[in-house]
């Protein structure tokens, strides 16, 4: 089975300039263009964008929630180790993180190998509906 490696990085949030950009719009996608490029030249394959709400510090004793862009890289492990035999996939789904920690936008690039893999995802997640209790409907008298 093929296993990857996961990165994520913040989005740029200014543009940046360039020979023969001009526009906002233009440097904004050149920034873009140039952290992707950056990325897939070591490898790393952009998978997504998500944006992942984190709370900060307002003031002396407010919090309030932010919302951070953050794109998504892969890349396949070049050594591939060998899995050991779990009882099944659900067991597998049910030591995985229901959700990921916030990262802040000054933090640096973590690897995520642990993540199940998206051709996984699907089959996981029906097995799951299918073991879950279904709900009785109410009777009326």
């Amino acid at each position: 089975m093929q296993r990857f490696e996961y990165k994520v990085v913040p989005a740029p949030k200014k543009g940046q300039r360039g020979k023969g950009v001009k526009g906002a719009d233009a440097r904004f996608a050149f920034a873009l263009e140039q952290l992707m490029n950056e990325h897939a030249a070591t490898g790393w394959e952009y998978q997504r964008t998500v944006t992942l709400p984190a709370e900060e510090r307002s003031g002396i004793a407010s919090r309030t929630t932010v919302y951070q862009n953050m794109l998504v890289f892969r890349r396949a492990l070049e050594t591939a180790q060998p899995v050991s035999h779990a009882p099944s996939v659900v067991a597998s789904a049910a030591a995985a993180p229901a959700v990921a920690a916030p990262i802040a936008a000054s933090a640096p690039a973590v690897p995520m190998a642990d993540l199940i893999p998206d051709d996984q995802l699907d089959e996981i997640l029906s097995e799951l509906e299918a073991s879950a209790p279904k709900e009785e409907e109410p009777t009326t008298h």
